[in-house]
């Protein structure tokens, strides 16, 4: 088996973490991001990196993405009433002029400010989860994405591991979207779908999403929820973001709604790859659990985590 392959078998009721091991792990504990795994930008290739920038903040309890009060358009020529912050673990596009790019959402996309590109973490097939708290205000979005990294047009599909409309959120239900779009790839089927799941999604769960080479399943709290009988057989890249919607200038909410926060405990990328557990890596802990940040690639050239010891994620004691 190749890397992040994993022996072909149907998906459990309950999740199963067996046979993987623990690849990138980010409480968002720290002075700062992580920007060996994170790009603080949504797609700054379609607009600028100033225009693109996400609002966040770090600390023990984790990320708290960010919409502010004064947050202007991210796309204001185009996608005039949308505020966005976005951490993301790739970008990838052509020159100036170019319509070549990750993520063309609608047509008459060209690239209009030149970006590096990085693949920071873009892993094909495994498991990712992440442990959030969701919003009830119906202007905002919350979400979790796949999306290819788009290096050729057809590795263009999504994974949509989670997607929470805050009209969609209830004291004990709400309706949680799921599944994957097929964007430019050909051989993916749209089989996306809104699922009722019991929970208050303003509290904190897990999502994960566990990507084998022929399908992929989705879980909330470790329940299967959802599975989709097909793959994207490419790397595609994490997306994090929380979403304004707006219907025209004035903002949807009154100032003390703001800032309106999508709060992440932890991101963690695990691959199905079987590793020798004495191959530990210079960031691995003391713990039991296999536990390293990426190595992240910038080009084709990985970096040195001897030489970069401070890239290692920081753990809480309780972890």
């Amino acid at each position: 088996m190749t890397r992040g392959e994993r022996q072909s078998q149907e998906p459990g009721a309950t999740l199963s973490r067996d046979g993987y091991v623990l690849e990138v792990e980010d409480d968002f504990y720290g002075p700062t991001l992580n920007e060996q795994l994170w790009i603080p930008h949504y797609l700054p290739h379609w607009s600028s990196r100033a225009a693109s920038a996400a609002r966040y903040a770090l600390g023990a309890q984790g990320l708290r993405l960010q919409i502010e009060a004064d947050q202007p358009s991210w796309y204001p020529e185009l996608d005039r009433q949308t505020r966005v912050s976005s951490l993301q673990t790739g970008t990838f596009a052509g020159p100036v002029g170019s319509t070549v790019g990750q993520h063309r959402f609608r047509d008459g996309l060209v690239v209009r400010e030149a970006q590096t590109n990085a693949a920071l973490y873009t892993p094909r097939y495994g498991l990712f989860e992440a442990r959030a708290r969701a919003l009830d205000d119906p202007a905002n979005m919350v979400a979790l994405w796949m999306i290819g990294y788009e290096d050729e047009p057809e590795r263009s599909a999504e994974i949509c591991i989670f997607e929470i409309f805050g009209r969609d959120v209830g004291a004990d239900d709400c309706r949680i979207g799921m599944g994957v779009h097929p964007f430019g790839d050909p051989q993916i089927t749209d089989d996306f779908s809104r699922e009722p799941v019991a929970i208050d999604a303003r509290q904190a769960h897990t999502y994960s999403a566990e990507w084998t080479r022929d399908r992929v399943a989705f879980y909330v709290d470790d329940r299967l929820i959802k599975v989709v009988g097909q793959s994207p057989a490419y790397p595609m890249q994490l997306m994090l973001d929380i979403f304004e919607f707006r219907d025209g200038p004035d903002a949807p909410s009154p100032p003390e709604a703001y800032p309106k926060v999508f709060s992440v405990e932890w991101f963690r990328g695990h691959d199905a790859a079987q590793r020798p557990a004495s191959a530990k890596s210079p960031c691995s802990s003391t713990s039991a659990r296999p536990h390293r940040r990426n190595r992240p690639i910038l080009g084709r050239w990985p970096i040195d985590l001897d030489r970069f010891p401070d890239k290692c994620p920081r753990r809480r004691a309780s972890d």
